[in-house]
């Protein structure tokens, strides 16, 4: 059976390598910058793309992929308004998406969401994102994953939101939960890291000695690529979540199938 994925914010692809990983199929990706745009295009040639998450519906994705919905909905709407780096303008902030991404759940009723932001977003929109989500039938929980807890140099505190249909609530976010607590360093060999997204992007290739964008990367002065990596998920940060989100889907599918 397969499990699919979309991606919203899609940045230069973070959520979408996690997802991979896991053994999930990306079948549509929304980015409105033009550099990270293009990063996706040369690592997912063939993933339908939508620039304004305002122009992705229902009807449009049904159009584009044939599909009516996805097994989950991933997003890193903007930390703009959020950041201590900022303003915190929060609701008042033009670059406040998350009623955009609120929508396209809404649309689609995928069974699982999977929303990232910075730690400020806590303090500032974490309870009303919570309470969206239940109000459109999901159960959801949040966690906060430094990156430093998968083996990187650097702390990189990230607020995952995790929700899944009211439907599967015996055996989603409460399993979802015990897995997060027993995960462990994962081992970096079988996975690509977010430098290589940019290998061929212009002809050169991306140098890294470390899978978690160590002080000792070989990093251009590349204004554009260093502002992605700012803003770039850790993969590995977000891989146990989808994990275990694939582990759930197919003991579910499993059990459907022998009933």
């Amino acid at each position: 059976m397969e499990f699919t994925h979309l991606s919203l914010f899609s940045g230069i692809g973070g959520l979408d390598l996690a997802a991979e990983w896991a053994g999930f199929k990306t079948v549509g990706q929304c980015e409105s910058a033009d550099y990270p745009a293009r990063v996706l295009t040369k690592n997912w040639p063939n993933v339908p793309k939508w620039g304004d998450i305002r122009t992705l519906t229902k009807e449009t994705f049904h159009e584009r992929t044939g599909r009516k919905t996805v097994n989950v909905i991933s997003g890193g709407f903007p930390c703009q308004p959020f950041s201590i780096a900022g303003k915190r303008g929060g609701q008042t902030d033009d670059r406040y998406l998350w009623l955009e991404m609120l929508r396209v759940i809404k649309e689609l009723q995928p069974d699982w969401v999977v929303g990232e932001n910075v730690a400020g977003f806590i303090s500032m929109g974490l309870d009303t994102a919570l309470s969206d989500l239940e109000s459109a039938g999901y159960a959801a929980r949040a966690f906060v994953l430094p990156a430093c807890a998968v083996g990187a140099c650097h702390r990189r505190d990230r607020v995952a939101i995790v929700a899944n249909a009211n439907s599967q609530r015996h055996t989603g976010i409460e399993r979802l939960c015990e897995n997060n607590e027993k995960n462990t360093e994962r081992g970096t060999g079988a996975f690509r890291t977010v430098t290589e997204l940019f290998d061929g992007t212009d002809g050169k290739t991306w140098a890294t000695k470390s899978a978690f964008l160590r002080k000792t990367d070989g990093i251009p002065h590349r204004l554009d690529r260093i502002r992605c990596l700012g803003n770039a998920v850790v993969p590995q940060q977000f891989y146990p979540i989808f994990e275990s989100i694939m582990e759930i889907e197919r003991r579910t599918n499993f059990s459907k199938y022998k009933g």
